[in-house]
């Protein structure tokens, strides 16, 4: 889990990013392991064509490509937690982490995702991860997804995940000449302390993979990127899937949207339907550092308080940690059905509480 060192890296002055939307075939129909890598493999080789087109067409100042959630496999529609982490999780040591490297390197970009993988230190699971690759093809930053509702994550088993990892390892920055990147999953754009966190350890742009649903009206997804990105001055690179082929959900349910929201939380660029790389837009982090060091009132980030709030996070906790966890400290493997059943008993609590 360890993160670029460098904290002064020769800052490229002026890029572009780009959140490609992007089609992701799902794989749970795939009816054995090894067709489910095939599948895999050619996911790889589309997400390779596409950014090598992306980057001819906007030109070399493209040097970050954000790719959507789980655009290899989709996500899991009732498949026990062993199944999935045989056909759908990669191992971060792999040849598909490879393979992507090899994207990044050949095109020239920064390039990141959300899959899931496997991890040794917990055979038992698997976690739902958004990564950040180099443009020399090596992985710099991993972020394991701390909020799930259907899946495994380092909050479930924290722990022994902080005696593995260390408390570094939950929010990583990684310093870049693109700027300070961080990678938010997800619903996780919804829960503000998510992106606040990485930002106070210095993220100045968010990777943010996402699958969504994206309407004419104001989503609850839309209006999270904006708020995160002005409370936080960040900016936020948005991918969003192009529909999911290969399930019985409509396909267009999850389609359009994608987007690049800058520090005052202005949409600067947006994709209308289907695969596209119309996403994409300007990024300068030397004019958002000079934002965030301007005193006065829409500096929102340096009038932050948080002490304030210090004893309301430690003291009421809401969703438990360590839930798979036995009593003797070992990592249990969770029936699908865990994570609805730990939601029921968090809200008896909440009620018990009277917080709600």
């Amino acid at each position: 889990m360890a993160q670029d060192s460098d904290q002064h890296p020769t800052l490229v002055s002026s890029y572009a990013a780009l959140a490609l939307q992007f089609t992701v075939h799902a794989i749970n129909r795939c009816p054995d392991v090894a067709s489910s890598r095939k599948h895999i493999d050619a996911a790889l080789e589309r997400v390779a064509a596409q950014v090598a087109a992306s980057r001819q067409f906007i030109g070399e100042q493209l040097k970050l490509v954000v790719l959507p959630e789980y655009f290899l496999t989709s996500y899991p529609l009732g498949e026990s937690i062993a199944a999935w982490r045989q056909r759908a999780c990669i191992d971060p040591g792999g040849r598909e982490y490879e393979r992507l490297g090899r994207i990044a390197r050949d095109s020239g970009v920064y390039l990141s995702g959300n899959l899931y993988e496997t991890d040794p230190n917990f055979p038992e699971l698997y976690f739902q991860t958004s990564f950040i690759i180099d443009d020399a093809g090596d992985a710099i930053l991993r972020y394991r997804r701390l909020i799930s509702m259907y899946g495994p994550t380092p909050h479930d088993v924290l722990d022994r995940y902080l005696d593995v990892y260390g408390a570094d390892s939950l929010f990583p920055v990684a310093a870049t000449p693109l700027g300070r990147l961080a990678a938010v999953a997800s619903e996780e754009i919804l829960f503000p302390e998510v992106s606040r966190a990485l930002v106070l350890n210095g993220a100045e742009l968010i990777c943010h993979s996402s699958s969504e649903i994206a309407s004419p009206a104001v989503t609850p997804k839309h209006a999270a990127k904006l708020a995160r990105a002005y409370e936080n001055h960040v900016y936020i690179v948005s991918a969003n899937t192009a529909g999911i082929a290969g399930i019985d959900l409509p396909n267009e349910s999850v389609d359009r949207g994608s987007k690049v929201v800058d520090y005052a939380g202005r949409v600067l660029a947006e994709a209308a339907s289907g695969e596209s790389m119309a996403a994409y837009a300007d990024i300068h982090i030397d004019a958002l550092r000079d934002y965030r060091r301007r005193p006065g009132l829409f500096n929102v980030l340096a009038r932050q308080r948080l002490d304030l709030f210090s004893r309301i996070y430690s003291d009421d906790a809401v969703y438990p940690a360590n839930s798979l966890l036995d009593d003797d400290g070992k990592v249990i493997e969770p029936e699908r059905a865990h994570f609805m059943d730990t939601q029921r008993r968090v809200i008896q609590a909440l009620m018990e509480r009277g917080v709600i």
